[in-house]
């Protein structure tokens, strides 16, 4: 319960309290927690002495109060709690609230490191299939160790920001060609980001995920597929991928997921001794993908293979250190039915099956002057459903 007035379908009550950064017109950035319809300004908080004042929250990242770790996140959570609840703080809380129509929501971390895994069987089935048809679907090493590729960092960017459509090589009719993309995707995914650094040569087991990950977010991997598919051979992604990666602007904490935790789908071969789970960390997320505000896929998260522990311990595993600001992405969410496959390539089986849209439209790929959007919500504590935010960006002309 909470004196503040939050609508029941909000997603964004006492069970949630997800960490983002805003501004307003004419003052710096800040850190703040989402409740209902407001952003709670935690550096108003600090200010006043309602919650411990280490320089956290005065800040246009959280990269901060991440590297604070897991005893500070656990504390701050509480007192926030406390404030929201106990009706005796109102007067002094609710200048602290503010609309959040009236602020702009910003990219929540400064990303250090930016890995994308390849952890759904449906994807990973569906890609082999359209990539690969002569090939085993999936890989043969694809049930023995998280897949992933490693990203840029630079070009991850915040919610609403425009995404250009890339140019690059790409092979047209045989022919070897340059120009704008010409198979521009999206791809719907569940990202988690770490707080606590690791040492140099050391790894992160899979029992010590909360000890080092803050929290997650939705991911929008951006990918040019006819780039992609050229250059992948038979190294890659690259250029299909570094040119603008998407993030939602709330960071969901780990705390807020705990309703949300599921057994994951059984692993065959079993996996070894460092990918080994002593408990419990599928997802019972349900994602929604929109191009244009029409719904064109549900992809169900709860399917994938490897979990987020397995992906963190196998990213570490060779002793690669983790840092504060590490951001790491499920890869594509999909499932079993055309409308849980999480991006174009499959929704269209590489253009050649068009899908069409609410509107009477058509697409095979996106568009110039397409909106996606993605937005996810989870099982709350108190049996509502939290919300993951959304991610959105729009595709722009290329720069030839």
């Amino acid at each position: 319960m909470t004196w503040v007035e939050v609508d029941d379908d909000s997603g964004f009550g006492m069970d949630n309290l997800p960490y983002g950064v805003f501004s307003r017109p004419g003052e710096l950035p800040r850190v703040g927690v989402a409740i209902g319809s407001f952003v709670l300004d935690l550096a108003g908080l600090s200010a006043d002495g309602l919650i411990e004042n280490n320089r956290w929250f005065a800040a246009g990242s959280l990269n901060g109060f991440m590297v604070a770790g897991r005893a500070a996140w656990q504390a701050n959570r509480a007192r926030i709690t406390e404030l929201l609840s106990d009706e005796t703080f109102r007067d002094r809380v609710e200048p602290h609230l503010i609309p959040l129509t009236t602020v702009e929501l910003l990219r929540p971390i400064e990303v250090a490191d930016y890995v994308d895994f390849f952890s759904s069987p449906d994807h990973a089935v569906n890609t082999s299939k359209i990539f690969r048809p002569n090939a085993p679907a999936p890989a043969p090493n694809w049930r023995s160790l998280p897949v992933a590729y490693h990203g840029r960092a630079g070009t991850i960017y915040a919610s609403g920001a425009p995404v250009v459509r890339p140019c690059g090589q790409r092979k047209v009719d045989s022919r070897l060609a340059y120009g704008p993309c010409l198979k521009l995707d999206y791809e719907a995914e569940v990202g988690f980001v770490a707080g606590v650094p690791s040492a140099p040569g050391t790894r992160v087991p899979t029992a010590a995920f909360a000890d080092h990950v803050f929290g997650f977010l939705l991911v929008n991997d951006w990918s040019a597929r006819d780039i992609q598919s050229w250059e992948s051979q038979p190294l890659g992604p690259f250029l299909a991928k570094s040119f603008a990666t998407s993030i939602s602007p709330w960071v969901v904490p780990l705390a807020a997921l705990e309703a949300a935790r599921i057994p994951q789908p059984p692993q065959d071969p079993a996996p070894l001794s460092y990918l080994e789970m002593n408990e419990d960390w599928g997802l019972d997320l349900t994602l929604e993908v929109l191009i244009n505000d029409q719904v064109v896929a549900t992809p169900p998260f709860s399917r994938m293979y490897w979990t987020s522990p397995q992906q963190l311990a196998h990213a570490t595993v060779n002793g690669a250190p983790l840092r504060t600001g590490d951001l790491f992405a499920s890869g594509t969410v999909s499932g079993p039915e055309r409308t849980d496959r999480g991006c174009m390539l499959e929704l269209t089986w590489n253009g050649r099956d068009p899908i069409d849209l609410p509107d009477g439209t058509k697409r095979t790929f996106l568009e110039d002057g397409d909106t996606v959007t993605i937005r996810a919500t989870a099982p709350g504590l108190s049996g509502s459903r939290i919300s993951l935010g959304e991610v959105t960006g729009t595709v722009l002309p290329a720069n030839p």
